[in-house]
């Protein structure tokens, strides 16, 4: 069978679950897109890892499309070929961590602009615009992206970016990607970033719904293995990616060789391990919903979920991060969270492991305490990332944990 591996057709339909099917051809760019053995002269099926730092040259300034390890590498661009197809992307750039994606996008803009965020982010994005963006004399407006009327007030005449996080982290809101990027694209100059790193490229795709950089902590899901640290940037725009492109190679924030290699390898398997994800996270949260001692559950695939039906016409399923409302305070969740066997307490997620984690003395207590009392990011919030495990596994250490409060 020919496979043009540039060009697969994507078709789009609504699943039986209501969220939207997954198109043809997804796993099949995962696996051959940026990786034809005919690139190399070994005819290597799997890319081979360059961790040559620099490149013969033909003559001065004459060189085969590599000359130093930090302005390209071979199997980097393996690499950002796979991730931007992925996204429907025509351009794609890694970084050495989904911060590093941000400092790089932070970068393009200049003293006296102003950025436009959703209110609930990730603690490391909050506290890097908190703490530097506006050091730089870049002014920070937080809003809740989900009421569009505030998107649209908070926007200013030195606005140039706008920054959301869809599902966001951790409080798991849903922002109608299509509809912000509609308000914000009526004002000319102004560049739309959405976080995916929640869904991956699998089960969202930004671009496709009008943002014009999609960003991921690539350390996440798009790995999947919890043994690299990267981020990655994709876009359409090709003034955009020059901007980037740039700042990538001026300010040195690349990734390994080595990493690269191995996010290459997990984006082989991503639509298998996000299925597993999405259907664990699920039974977790229907699990979690009817115990007495939950107060509430936030699942954007719960019919519960405020958010519901967006999550339902603008994505394909949701993953395995999810949050709940324990019962009690600090007390009971430390309790709860010292208890679980199979989860692992631990920072970050999108791992084949499950994890759990209490945002407010972790993830996000770089958030001021005024604003995480505001969100509800509470004691009483533990968040935790579902893994590849045997969902009936999870479902036990769960209960038994809570059985102990």
């Amino acid at each position: 069978m020919s496979i043009d591996k540039k060009n697969i057709v994507i078709e789009r339909n609504v699943a039986e679950d209501g969220f939207l099917a997954q198109p043809k051809g997804f796993t099949t760019k995962a696996i051959h897109v940026g990786q034809d053995p005919d690139q190399w002269k070994s005819m290597a099926v799997v890319p081979p890892i360059s961790m040559s730092t620099t490149f013969k040259q033909f003559g001065p300034a004459q060189h085969a499309g590599f000359e130093y390890g930090r302005s390209g590498n071979p199997t980097r661009n393996v690499l950002e070929t796979c991730i931007a197809a992925l996204d429907n992307g025509k351009y794609g750039l890694t970084f050495s961590s989904g911060l590093g994606v941000t400092t790089a996008i932070i970068t393009m803009l200049k003293a006296g602009d102003n950025i436009v965020a959703g209110d609930d982010l990730y603690g490391g994005t909050n506290r890097l615009l908190r703490n530097v963006a506006m050091n730089m004399n870049i002014s920070i407006d937080f809003v809740d992206a989900t009421d569009l009327a505030k998107v649209e007030n908070a926007l200013k005449p030195n606005t140039k970016l706008v920054w959301i996080e869809t599902p966001t982290n951790p409080l798991l809101k849903v922002i109608d990607i299509e509809a912000v990027c509609a308000i914000v694209h009526k004002v000319p100059g102004i560049t739309v970033v959405v976080d995916n790193t929640f869904l991956s490229s699998y089960l969202q795709r930004p671009l496709d719904l009008g943002a014009d950089i999609v960003m991921y902590s690539l350390t996440k899901y798009m790995n999947g293995h919890s043994d690299v640290i990267m981020g990655a940037a994709v876009m359409n725009d090709e003034a955009l990616y020059e901007k980037l492109k740039f700042l990538q190679n001026a300010t040195g924030i690349v990734p390994s060789p080595f990493d690269c290699y191995l996010v290459n390898r997990s984006l082989k398997t991503l639509a298998l391990r996000m299925e597993r994800h999405k259907s664990n996270s699920l039974a977790v949260a229907k699990f979690l919903e009817k115990h007495p001692k939950i107060e509430r559950v936030l699942h954007p695939g719960l019919p519960s979920h405020p958010q519901h039906e967006l999550a339902k016409r603008q994505t394909f399923g949701h993953s395995g991060i999810m949050s709940f409302y324990i019962k009690g305070g600090l007390k009971e969740s430390t309790l709860f969270l010292k208890s679980l066997e199979v989860f692992t307490l631990a920072e970050s997620l999108g791992g084949y492991e499950s994890l759990a984690e209490l945002p407010s003395v972790m993830t996000h207590a770089s958030v001021p305490e005024e604003q995480r009392a505001v969100l509800g990011i509470t004691d009483g919030l533990i968040r935790i990332s579902v893994g590849l495990e045997d969902v009936d596994d999870l479902i036990m250490d769960l209960k038994q944990s809570l059985d102990k409060l």
